[in-house]
């Protein structure tokens, strides 16, 4: 339906993958990829595995990556991986970091928007010194306001991610959501 609504605009369509905390099997999140695919989806936000993360098991996480990138690929559609690093070590984020450079992701994401804390101008520059130059990032998650925005966006970060963005653009003050 949301590619109907934009056809003949330049509005790309986006849909998460393995929401909210990536725990489904690599087989579902292809699965989903597929069906998102034949959609007519333009960008896939991927969450990649928390536990897995948790649970230093950093083979599970590029397996599961390097079955997933052939097939965004042979579609040219964009990928977004969501890493959750409000919930990460600074150790967790520089791996994730090494693997989805490695793999060739075009954005590494900070949040699903659904962990208590979001973006942060540490984690993004983290990515920023960690990631290869051609992966951009999405900061998303906890940003209200211009000063933050633009804060995210001198660390390196190329989109945001925020349900706030007429308030942040305006400078109009922005009533709190919880989040």
């Amino acid at each position: 339906q949301a590619k109907a609504l934009t056809a003949g605009s330049s509005v790309k369509v986006a849909t998460v993958i393995g929401f909210p905390f990536g725990y489904s099997a690599v087989e579902a999140k292809i699965a989903e990829i597929v069906l998102a695919m034949v959609d007519g989806v333009d960008e896939l936000d991927v969450v990649c595995n928390i536990s897995a993360i948790k649970n230093k098991d950093f083979q599970y996480i590029a397996g599961e990556i390097n079955h997933i990138m052939p097939i965004i690929r042979s579609k040219g559609k964009t990928i977004k991986v969501i890493i959750e690093s409000g919930v990460l070590t600074k150790e967790e984020i520089i791996a994730c970091c090494d693997i989805y450079g490695a793999a060739g992701i075009d954005y590494l994401k900070t949040s699903t928007g659904y962990a208590e804390k979001g973006a942060s101008v540490e984690d993004v520059a983290l990515f920023r010194a960690h990631l290869p130059a051609q992966v951009q990032i999405k900061a998303s998650g906890g940003i209200r306001d211009y000063a933050f925005a633009k804060e995210l966006v001198d660390a390196g970060a190329t989109r945001l991610g925020c349900s706030a963005g007429v308030a942040i653009v305006s400078g109009a003050p922005v009533q709190d959501s919880g989040y």
